[in-house]
């Protein structure tokens, strides 16, 4: 009897373009994974909305990273690429599972305290209870891993934590996932502040390259990367944030080692380092972009990748929510 495949389930949201920290840390990852697992991607719409978003903005940057995924090679035919909110049973499960889910538990989340800092106007319920929806995004598809950044492993913890809960009161019901954390390039951090993570927010500030920017935009992003006093090209990720940074976007973009790095900048300066890490960059992302633009002028087809991604990860949503609602309590439709 051949052995059922692993499920792995993640999403980003469509808050912002995708960044390279995203590609690198993320996407790149994914493609790897499809001839082992059952692999199910998603436009992390529903999230989005915790900040505030132009609906005009949403909608294209949806379609957009729709786009993306598919040119960063996320095989539809091999993979599950859907829009959240297309699939009900996100926001359906989530009710329950915020049932489930302490009020202490949520309040200890990281992220909620750092969104809050960041969003003093707009503390919603939504930003308090996320954490929720992401435990019904990955307990929805029994997923076994889920690609995180170290920074979400926490989101991961927590959703261990409400299936347990679940499962003690239920029997086995959901499936407890373990989060898959690449080592090389799990988390890239800012190229002006390298002690944070890349983000979308800093587009205006220099500080990310997303996969769309032009190549010019890109050199100039990496020449004015922050990195330190010293002159020497070496990895060392507490002292050196900005230099190590640089190191493993070129190590992952040039497919080369920290230690031949070093080798290859031997006596160099920042300034060809730089130089070396802005051209590897350019031409990781030349083949996506041209690929990306390409697709998003191909709108039917990706209209028959949302409708057929979206009715395969309900067929599979809707098996574990109707066991779900059965030991709940709720009377079948």
């Amino acid at each position: 009897m051949e052995e059922k495949r692993k499920s792995i389930l993640s999403g980003i949201k469509p808050s912002g373009d995708l960044t390279l920290g995203s590609y690198l840390g993320a996407i790149k990852n994914w493609v790897k994974l499809a001839d082992d697992y059952d692999c199910y991607y998603m436009m992390a719409d529903l999230h989005a909305i915790t900040v505030r978003q132009e609906a005009s903005d949403l909608r294209r940057r949806t379609l957009a990273q729709l786009a993306q995924y598919i040119a960063c090679g996320l095989d539809p035919k091999k993979n599950t690429v859907f829009i959240q909110s297309h699939v009900h049973q996100h926001a359906e499960l989530c009710w329950v599972l915020d049932c489930y889910t302490m009020f202490g538990e949520l309040s200890r989340m990281t992220q909620f305290k750092d969104k809050s800092s960041k969003n003093s106007e707009n503390i919603n319920a939504g930003l308090f209870t996320y954490p929720a929806l992401m435990a019904a995004d990955i307990l929805l598809y029994q997923a076994d891993l889920v690609p995180v950044g170290d920074d979400q492993k926490q989101h991961v913890e927590l959703t261990r934590d409400i299936a347990v809960r679940f499962n003690g009161i239920y029997g086995n019901v959901f499936t407890l996932p373990e989060p898959f954390i690449p080592k090389v390039g799990a988390r890239i951090m800012s190229l002006s502040v390298p002690e944070n993570k890349m983000s979308k927010s800093e587009q205006d500030s220099g500080g990310c390259v997303c996969l769309m920017d032009s190549p010019d935009d890109i050199m100039r992003a990496f020449k004015r990367a922050v990195t330190d006093s010293e002159t020497a090209v070496r990895y060392d990720p507490v002292n050196k944030k900005g230099v190590s940074n640089l190191m493993s976007i070129y190590s992952i973009a040039a497919d080369k080692t920290f230690e031949q790095i070093e080798n290859e900048f031997a006596g160099k300066g920042y300034g060809e380092l730089k130089t070396a890490v802005g051209e590897a960059v350019v031409e990781l992302l030349r083949p996506i972009r041209e690929e990306a633009s390409r697709l998003l002028a191909e709108k039917a087809y990706l209209q028959s990748v949302y409708r057929e991604g979206a009715q395969k990860a309900a067929g599979t949503a809707q098996r574990t929510l109707r066991k779900v609602y059965k030991k709940v309590g709720f009377v079948e439709r």
